[in-house]
This record gives C-alpha cells, sequence and structure tokens, in this order.
C-alpha cells in the first residue's frame, strides 16, 4: 500500500487484510511517515451510528517515539480522554478501564492499593495454581488429539487462574469468559449478535462482572479467605481502601486484560510454532533454557494489544520533530514499535533465542506498565513447558479465525492436533 492508501481507522478494511499486508504498511509509516495524521471514523453497528467521528489523531509508530510518550505520562494522558481512540464519556472509561484511564495520583492510589494482591508470596501460590493447570489441560489434550487450541488451552489456562486467584466459583467461569469476549470484541459479530447495539452490549457485559464481583467481595467481607477478593477487600494504603466501585472496575480490568493478552500470546505463539520448525527444534533442544527468551518473543511476535492512546496536556510537547496541541490524541501502535527495524534485527523474523528483546508488548516504561507481566510470562512459559515436554509435534491444522479489531490481536478459534 502507499501512504494515502493506509487508513488505520478502517477496522472492517484495512484490519481483515491478512496480517503481512498490515506489517508492510506500519513498515512504510516507520519509513516514510512515522507521525502520521488519521481521520477518525464514526462508529456504526448495524448502520445505526453509536459514537460520531472524532477530532482525528496522531499515529505514533517508531519505538522510540512510543517509549519516550510512555515515560512522559505527565505530557501525554492517560486519564484525559482514556486509552481508547474514540471519546468516550469518563464514566465509562473508568468503569472499564479502571487504573489504565487514569493518571497520577488517582492512578498511583489505585495502583498501590491493587499491588496488595500481587506480593511474592501471593505469587508464589498463584504460579503452583499455574503449574496445575497447565498440567491438566495437557491431560485433558492427550485423550483428545484434536482440539480448538485457543478455546481447550490457551484460552483455559488464564481464565482457571484470574477466577481461581479471585476465588470466583467453577461454576461462573465460563460465563467471565463469555462477558469479557463480549467487552473486548469491538463488535466483531461472532460475540455481538446482530441487531444488538454495540454500546448497550458492553455495559451488559461489564454490569455482569460486576455483579460477579459484588456478590463475591459481599460473601468475602463475611468470611475472609486467601484468595486474592479478600485481601483486595482489606488493603490499605495510608489509611485508605478500595471502595465497591474500584473493585468492580478493576475485576472487569483483570477479565479482560489479564485473559485476552495472555491468552492470545499463546495462541499467536502456537502458530509461529508451527510455522517456524526451526524455532520448534531450537526450543525443544533445551525446553527449559529457551523457555525464557521464547516466551519474550511470542509477546513481542503478538503484541497482543495493539495500541493504545494518549492525550496531550500542554502546547508544546514534543515527540521526535513534532509539536503537539494541548488536547491532540496520540495513539501508540505497539505492534508496529514491535517489528521496528531500528530496534530489532530481522524484526519479521520469529527467534526463540532473541536477546536482547526490547520489546513493548507490555506496555512502554513509566507508571502503567502491566502490573500482570510476571505472571503472565509465567503462564506462557508454563504452558509451554508442559506442551513441548508431552507433544513435541504438536501444531495448528488450519488457518486462525482472527478477531475483527484495531485494538487486540485476537485469534478467536485455532485447530490443533497432537498425536
Amino acid at each position: 500500500m502507499e501512504l494515502p492508501d493506509i487508513d488505520l481507522s478502517d477496522v472492517t478494511g484495512f484490519w481483515t487484510r491478512p496480517p503481512a499486508e498490515r506489517e508492510a504498511a506500519f513498515t512504510r509509516l516507520r519509513a516514510e511517515d512515522p507521525i502520521r495524521f488519521f481521520e477518525e471514523r464514526a462508529v456504526h453497528y448495524n448502520e445505526t451510528e453509536i459514537l460520531p467521528a472524532g477530532p482525528g489523531y496522531w499515529a505514533i509508530t517508531r519505538h522510540s517515539d512510543i517509549i519516550e510518550a510512555s515515560r512522559r505520562a505527565d505530557l501525554f494522558s492517560s486519564g484525559i480522554g482514556g486509552t481508547q481512540i474514540a471519546d468516550l464519556p469518563l464514566e465509562f472509561n473508568e468503569f472499564f478501564g479502571s487504573m489504565i484511564n487514569m493518571d497520577d495520583p488517582r492512578h498511583a492510589r489505585l495502583r498501590r492499593l491493587v499491588s496488595r494482591g500481587f506480593t511474592p508470596r501471593t505469587l508464589d501460590r498463584v504460579s503452583r495454581q499455574v503449574e496445575q493447570v497447565a498440567a491438566r489441560i495437557v491431560e485433558d489434550l492427550a485423550r483428545m488429539g484434536e482440539c480448538d487450541f485457543v478455546t481447550e488451552v490457551a484460552a483455559r489456562l488464564p481464565l482457571q487462574i484470574i477466577c481461581e486467584m479471585m476465588g470466583i466459583p467453577e461454576n461462573r467461569h465460563q460465563e467471565v469468559f463469555h462477558l469479557s469476549n463480549i467487552i473486548l470484541s469491538q463488535g466483531d459479530p461472532e460475540y455481538i449478535p446482530e441487531g444488538e447495539n454495540l454500546l448497550d452490549a458492553l455495559l451488559v457485559a461489564g454490569a455482569g462482572l460486576a455483579e460477579i464481583m459484588n456478590e463475591l467481595s459481599t460473601a468475602r467481607r463475611a468470611e475472609p479467605t486467601d484468595d486474592i477478593t479478600s485481601i483486595l477487600i482489606h488493603a490499605e494504603v495510608d489509611g485508605e481502601r478500595l471502595n465497591q466501585a474500584e473493585l468492580a472496575s478493576f475485576f472487569v480490568l483483570l477479565c479482560a486484560a489479564g485473559n485476552e493478552t495472555t491468552r492470545n500470546s499463546i495462541s499467536h505463539g502456537m502458530v509461529a510454532l508451527t510455522d517456524n520448525p526451526d524455532q520448534r527444534r531450537v526450543w525443544l533442544n533445551d525446553i527449559d533454557g529457551v523457555t525464557p527468551t521464547a516466551v519474550e518473543e511470542m509477546v513481542r511476535w503478538a503484541s497482543p494489544v495493539i495500541h493504545f492512546r494518549r492525550t496531550v496536556t500542554t502546547d508544546g510537547a514534543r515527540l521526535g520533530d513534532k509539536e503537539f496541541k494541548a488536547g491532540d490524541k496520540v495513539v501508540l501502535w505497539y505492534n508496529s514499535a514491535n517489528r521496528d527495524e531500528a530496534v530489532f534485527e530481522n524484526p519479521h523474523r520469529f527467534d526463540v533465542l532473541r536477546n536482547p528483546n526490547d520489546h513493548i508488548g507490555f506496555g512502554g516504561p513509566g507508571p502503567h506498565f502491566c502490573l500482570g507481566a510476571h505472571l503472565a510470562r509465567r503462564q506462557i512459559g508454563t504452558m509451554f513447558r508442559e506442551l513441548l515436554k508431552r507433544f513435541p509435534d504438536i501444531r495448528t491444522t488450519g488457518e486462525p479465525d482472527r478477531l475483527r479489531s484495531n485494538f487486540i490481536n485476537g485469534i478467536k478459534h485455532l485447530p490443533c492436533s497432537v498425536s
């Protein structure tokens, strides 16, 4: 594509092209116009406009500029307009995005409180759960032989871990999975039935997750346990605690971000191993030794969150040679940064030994770096160690069914077989 043909706002056009074509477009953007302005489109669903077109945004596609914007949260705000390209009401952003749609000091307060549930002791216990769940998944896969890798493997691990961490009863796990899929669907017709209003569907799904947490937190206040819900209810920093709305909002974020990003890194990793048998052999020759670098490469390769938006806080803020005005939208395209030739040698090659690997698959440095990065790495690494040791020939048997989205690099279904 030539520059005028690239439209990052065209979800049903540009974002349904083959991945190689999209990556070629971002290569051109980085080389020829790394901070390019794009018009926004009104959001329609079933031919009904549900959000008007916004004022447009600047697409930031180079690794160095995204790193700088991530570090300078004082100049590039998450709280003013949220992290989605479209302008949504503040209450909507904070409910669905929790602290990722806030600036300091509110962001710092909430992150300190939530961090009380992610202590080394808690994460050690969760790591044992990860090993147990991964082992069960492998045993089930051995009996099946063939499966949908996404629903039976990649999605099942983070879903069970998040639910067990929070203390969600097993009979509600699939409900959590279904509701989180709707929230991150961006209107993909598999998750939003024809005739439904997209925003209404999102609100109903969010309310469903919030109700699950409200019921559970009420029970944990009466009878605390050792799950993270109990810890968060009683967490206190400088005399402050999470209120019920903050707790529910964080659960919505955890279900969406923690489930989708880990599952899509695992799914894209399985596709990459099938397409790159030489890298599979490298990993099989030293499974434990190669796993740490292979995990980082899978996250880079997948770039599960494609972008986040920031809003410029003051006139004169700069990235490179570009000067912005207060209120300008800038969109950080993580997928592009993770293929930047200035940072990664042979960036379009999947390399399980890649080192260094300065990817930003968990977001850029700064206050919004992913709180769950350590847990995500543990899940991805454990899952593939179990899979490769038991099924060295595991492979996909068909093309991935991709989510129609410019926000989540999702795979909905992936046929897979083992012998």
